[in-house]
Formats: structure tokens, C-alpha cells, sequence
């Protein structure tokens, strides 16, 4: 099995990325790579590394799509890009199971959506990254700003899609599903919560009601549904308030002689509590819903998140993801009119 890899994406490219992969493929004895970018990087970087020759293809595609681009444009006229290139190949070779990138986000929603389409039945893809819970587990986010404006159909898609995924990746039958709402009361929110909160009912999922976002790392629920722009809203501020927060225990050990003596004391506590909300340990988002595998990394992933989101694609192509997406959209016991 093959993955196609966007060297260029990502404010570590090409080296950390290259690393990554390279990386990844000591791990995975079947896999090849494809490491598409500027032949003459790739080639720099990985002279720098050990990895098996018989296993690295590299194609040449020397132009990179910025975040500034418009995604559609950029798509359909930069033929050269290291991401248009790679999504090329996803579409074209049976063998290549999925693709991997750092860069820019509209631009991957763009090329998973216009040029591997979508599953059967999908009304629209969905961005699913998940955070860790104070109760040791995960919950999922769906969607976090691939769709902005919705209808209640595709809410109803995106929990499907979740609640497969969250199955399979955590091995969780029965997950708690909630909608991402300003009250927990069945009667609150918007007019897209009051259409979608009968019909998430109505699903064959385990839907346990409205939850407010301050709850988000509870660990009471398992899957957040919201649309793309509530979605990232939440994201975002989540991972804001983490960064003040890591920021406000380093600067109070750093505060007088007394803080930092015992800090020493507590240094394994504060390693874990970096690696448990460091996103390098969890790879990327998957674009649920597409036709192949699609890993969104991070921007700022280093090597260790590359690697992670290699292992996510092999994960979830072995546990046949997309077939169960299929089959859980075409069996839904309920009849959602676009």
C-alpha cells in the first residue's frame, strides 16, 4: 500500500515532514511512500536520513499553495503544486490508500472534495480532529470548519460519519453523540439546532442531547456535532485557553526560588500534562467523508505528526472505514431531504 505524502505544506516543510514519513515507514514493512514537492529539497532532505531506496517515490511538484490563495483557484490553476499534484495520484492509483498534508486547510477541503469526491450518500465531507478529556479519553469534533454554512442533512452526515469513526479508532460501540448548543435544555439554540435535534433522535446512534461548550473536555461525551463554523470557533478558542494556560504554570514556576524548587518535584506531572495536550501525539484530522483517506496535519506538525498521521490512514484503511461510513449513511432510519 501506497500514501502520498505534500512535502511543501506546513511551517516545518520540507525537512520535518520528509522526517516523518521516512519515519513511518520503518514502522510499516508494506508501506511506500510518494513524496511530491521540489525534487531537489526532497532529494537534500532525505540524504540527510536513513530509509528504505525501493520504497520512496518522489515526483515533482514545485509549487505551493499558500494559505492566502483562494482554495478553488488554487486547486484547479496551480497543476504544479505539491498538493494538486498529490491529490492527482490519490484519484488516479488504486494502490495509494491516502494523503497526508500540513498546508493550507481550504485547499485540502477543496481538492478531497472536488477532485476525490465524495462516499455514496454523503451530502458533504466533514473535518473530525479529536481532543483529549480530563477523564483520560477523547472526544471528537465534527465539523470543525470545512463547512461553514449548513443544512440539517448534513449535521445528521456528520454524526453518522463520527460515530464509525469513533468506533473504529477507539474502539467505543456505542458513543456518546451530543449537538454543540448555548443550553443543555432540548428547546435552546438556533434555528439549525431546532431542526436538527429531532432528527439526530431519530438516528441509530446513541445521541445524548445538547451540550454547551464549556463542557467540551468533560469527558461526559464522546462526539460534538456543530457546523463548521461553530465548530472551529470552539476549536480554537479550546486550544487558545490550553496555550494560556501551559503559558501561566511555566511563568508561576519561574516565579520566585521557592516555585522552582519544587517544580523539580513534579516534573513528571508536568511532562504528561504536556504530552497528553501536545497535538504532535495525535497526527491530524481525517476529512471524513471522501472517497479515499485524507489526513489534515496540523501547520505547525513536526516529524512525530506526520508520522502519527501515516499511522492514522493505515488504521483506518485496515478497519475498512469508509465502507462502514457507506453502509451507516445508506441504512439510516430516517429520511432527510436536502
Amino acid at each position: 500500500m501506497k500514501v502520498v505524502i505534500d512535502t511543501l505544506g506546513g511551517d516545518y516543510a520540507p525537512f520535518e515532514i520528509i522526517k516523518g514519513a521516512v519515519n513511518a515507514q520503518k514502522k510499516h514493512d508494506d508501506l511506500s511512500l510518494i513524496l511530491c514537492g521540489k525534487e531537489d529539497e526532497i532529494s537534500e532532505c532525505l540524504g540527510k536520513l536513513k530509509y528504505d531506496k525501493t520504497r520512496i517515490e518522489i515526483v515533482s511538484a514545485p509549487d505551493l499553495i499558500s494559505n492566502d490563495e483562494i482554495p478553488t483557484v488554487a486547486i484547479r490553476e496551480k497543476k504544479n503544486s505539491s498538493l494538486a499534484v498529490a491529490f492527482d495520484i490519490l484519484k488516479k492509483d488504486d494502490d495509494v490508500i491516502g494523503l497526508v498534508s500540513a498546508g493550507s486547510t481550504g485547499a485540502i477541503l477543496t481538492g478531497g472534495f472536488l477532485k476525490i469526491g465524495r462516499i455514496k450518500g454523503v451530502s458533504r465531507p466533514t473535518l473530525c480532529p479529536f481532543l483529549p478529556t480530563k477523564k483520560g479519553g477523547y472526544v471528537l469534533v465534527a465539523d470543525c470548519g470545512a463547512n461553514m454554512d449548513c443544512k440539517p442533512i448534513n449535521l445528521c452526515h456528520f454524526a453518522l460519519m463520527a460515530n464509525e469513526y469513533y468506533k473504529e479508532r477507539f474502539g467505543k460501540e456505542n458513543p456518546r453523540v451530543a449537538l454543540l448548543n448555548v443550553g443543555t435544555e432540548n428547546h435552546k439554540g438556533n434555528d439549525l439546532c431546532h431542526q436538527v435535534f429531532p432528527l439526530m433522535q431519530q438516528l441509530d446512534i446513541n445521541f445524548v442531547g445538547n451540550m454547551e461548550a464549556r463542557d467540551i473536555m468533560s469527558g461526559d461525551y464522546d462526539v460534538v456535532i456543530a457546523d463548521g463554523f461553530a465548530g472551529n470557533v470552539l476549536l480554537k478558542s479550546t486550544e487558545g485557553a490550553l496555550k494560556i494556560m501551559m503559558g501561566e504554570v511555566k511563568k508561576s514556576i519561574k516565579s520566585n526560588f521557592f516555585a522552582r524548587l519544587a517544580s523539580v518535584f513534579m516534573l513528571g506531572a508536568f511532562k504528561n500534562l504536556k504530552k497528553t495536550y501536545d497535538f504532535n501525539s495525535y497526527g491530524g484530522s481525517p476529512f471524513l467523508g471522501c472517497k479515499k483517506l485524507i489526513i489534515k496535519s496540523h501547520g505547525s506538525s513536526k516529524a512525530k505528526a506526520i508520522e502519527v498521521s501515516i499511522d492514522e490512514i493505515i488504521t483506518l484503511k485496515n478497519k475498512n472505514l469508509n465502507y462502514r461510513i457507506e453502509k451507516a449513511i445508506e441504512n439510516a432510519k430516517i429520511n432527510i431531504e436536502e
